[in-house]
């Protein structure tokens, strides 16, 4: 791409953000929300492939299952995030072990065969995060691009980060797979390899509370040239799902109330949890519970947020006599993501780790279940509802799941292993440069 082009591929992303701060009304807000949905930033092919991931192409699997010789079903498998849970929740007026379970009885009604959390892969992702910030906090000193940390959960974040901000920031992103990626990993490879499936047999959905995923699967290293296979098939929106039950006419109350099935095919407690933190998976809390502990030996029972610009953007502290040890942030929305990548281009980040998500008010503010308007404007009393709903799940740990030890072994070869590594973390580059044919400007 041409120095000109690329400048002009900025202008148009940073233009919703200057437009939404130079402006008191909430009109503008959409540019922000709908950033990654701009034709500024998505190529023809990215358009096709992301087409692709849609009701209509689960219904074609469907409808293929049923036609077909039985040797050339297709296995469904669906992963439900937890942040999509809250949603149902509201939705059928259940709390959301139940509004869960119906979900669940649902999709194995159209003929879904296996129905996951991807709290396990979470779960996964959390841990690589703790790790890899204390290794980055060691090596602070003789490595300019090791902190700050930023999360890397958000596909709207990184997309922004990769193509726009460029080397200003991708040094600095976490090499922690996504809880999504992971969880295409953890189906595709392990769950297929237990039921003694090919890869290509299984078609994966994952239910979630962000269109921004759907970009996410479609990336290039999320496809297996091994496998021959996509880890996600498809990503399905929360509101999505839901449309297709009032179309279908369904009646909650009649569906069957069906557990989660376990990741390892196990008869056990399958209930949605949640990890600590706001809204989301809550990797600033993990992450800075377990620096305290490994860093410092401080243990940290409860985390206090510092409100700062604004209740999306806040930071939390950590100090001993006097001395603040660390201090991490959490900024969540565009609007406020500008804030941090002016502070970075002025050198002014105090921080040693900032989670960034891209919606306002966090996962599960996501387009695909909080939209209120034509607009896309979150309906601000739906979202206080699933913010309700979400914190009364129980909080796990995933430094004490036994499931994450044992798929460490039995899957990936051990925590530090070279499978582990592969599997489990990736790499983000700086793409605002790059050459991107078939640009729709």
């Amino acid at each position: 791409m041409s120095e000109a082009a690329s400048a002009k591929r900025k202008e148009k992303c940073e233009n919703c953000t200057k437009q939404v701060k130079g402006q008191a009304s909430g009109d503008s807000q959409p540019l922000l929300s709908a950033c990654l949905s701009c034709d500024g930033c998505v190529s023809e092919e990215e358009s096709l492939k992301i087409g692709q991931q849609n009701l209509e192409e689960l219904n074609r699997i469907l409808a293929l299952n049923k036609k077909c010789d039985a040797a050339e079903h297709k296995v469904l498998v669906v992963s439900l995030c937890p942040q999509s849970l809250p949603f149902f929740a509201v939705k059928f007026d259940l709390d959301i072990a139940e509004a869960t379970r119906k979900l669940c009885g649902f999709l194995k009604s159209l003929g879904v065969q296996y129905v996951f959390d991807t709290t396990v892969a979470a779960g996964f992702s959390i841990l690589e995060s703790q790790r890899e910030f204390v290794q980055r906090y060691r090596r602070r000193h003789h490595d300019s691009q090791a902190l700050p940390m930023f999360t890397s959960s958000c596909p709207g974040w990184i997309r922004y980060a990769e193509r726009v901000l460029g080397n200003l920031v991708t040094p600095h992103i976490c090499t922690a797979r996504s809880p999504q990626q992971i969880m295409g990993c953890l189906v595709k490879d392990y769950i297929s390899q237990q039921q003694k499936l090919s890869a290509e047999k299984v078609f994966h959905v994952v239910l979630a509370p962000c269109f921004d995923k759907k970009l996410e699967a479609v990336r290039e290293e999320f496809y297996s040239s091994l496998l021959d296979s996509r880890y996600v098939d498809c990503v399905l929106t929360s509101a999505e799902v839901y449309d297709m039950m009032e179309r279908r006419k369904v009646s909650v109350a009649e569906l069957d109330s069906v557990p989660l099935d376990h990741v390892l095919g196990e008869e056990g407690d399958t209930a949605p949890v949640r990890y600590e933190g706001r809204t989301s998976e809550g990797f600033l809390e993990h992450v800075f519970k377990h620096a305290a502990k490994e860093l410092f030996g401080l243990d940290v029972t409860e985390v206090t947020y510092k409100t700062l610009r604004n209740r999306d953007f806040q930071e939390v502290t950590l100090e001993r006599d006097g001395e603040t040890l660390l201090q991490f942030a959490a900024v969540y929305g565009f609007r406020n993501i500008q804030t941090l990548v002016q502070r970075i281009r002025k050198g002014r980040v105090p921080y040693q780790l900032v989670e960034v998500l891209s919606c306002p008010g966090g996962c599960l503010s996501g387009r695909g279940q909080a939209g209120g308007d034509a607009a896309g404007r979150p309906d601000k009393a739906l979202v206080q509802q699933m913010e309700d709903a979400y914190i009364s799940l129980p909080v796990a740990l995933p430094e004490v799941n036994p499931l994450l030890h044992t798929l460490y072994q039995e899957w990936l070869e051990g925590q530090d292993s070279a499978q582990a590594g592969a599997t489990l973390r990736t790499q983000y580059r700086d793409l605002s440069h790059a050459p991107t044919p078939h640009m729709q400007w």
